[in-house]
């Protein structure tokens, strides 16, 4: 294969949705930048990207946003790959929302980085897909968060 065609067969490997996401996290480093951890800031970025979900993702994000921010105060929140996340002090994500129409799978994910403290033996979850919030589903999701920065 000349070198011409694998540079073409290697530039469609990222789906669009992927580069997308890709575009999305370059421009929310450079606002990171700017922000200088500004908490207000960042909780205005990430409102304006729940406000532009479709339904249920947008009420799901708007819920563990508020659990989390009652839950977890000192998390910083912010965006990642277009979506809500929190972030410790050093502006490390140690969860985050993934919107069900994002990538057009049929359930929304809250999900956990390695800097979050749900170590369990040798194996443990670190995403949770959701449908819905209950009662239930809102005291795992504050215990988890709990656990997570703990």
């Amino acid at each position: 294969m000349s070198a011409k065609n694998e540079k073409t067969k290697s530039a469609n490997v990222w789906s669009d949705d992927e580069k997308t996401a890709m575009k999305a996290r370059a421009q929310e480093m450079k606002a990171e930048e700017r922000m200088s951890k500004n908490k207000a800031e960042g909780e205005k970025v990430l409102l304006a990207a729940i406000a532009k979900m479709p339904e249920p993702d947008r009420s799901l994000a708007k819920q563990i946003h508020e659990i989390v921010q009652v839950t977890a105060p000192n998390l910083m929140p912010k965006t990642w790959y277009g979506m809500p996340a929190y972030a410790n002090a050093d502006g490390k994500v140690v969860c985050f929302f993934q919107a069900a129409s994002k990538f057009g799978t049929r359930y929304s994910t809250l999900g956990f980085t390695d800097l979050a403290k749900l170590d369990d033996g040798n194996m443990w979850a670190a995403s949770f897909a959701m449908k819905e919030l209950t009662d239930a589903e809102e005291k795992k999701i504050r215990a988890l968060v709990k656990k997570a920065v703990s």
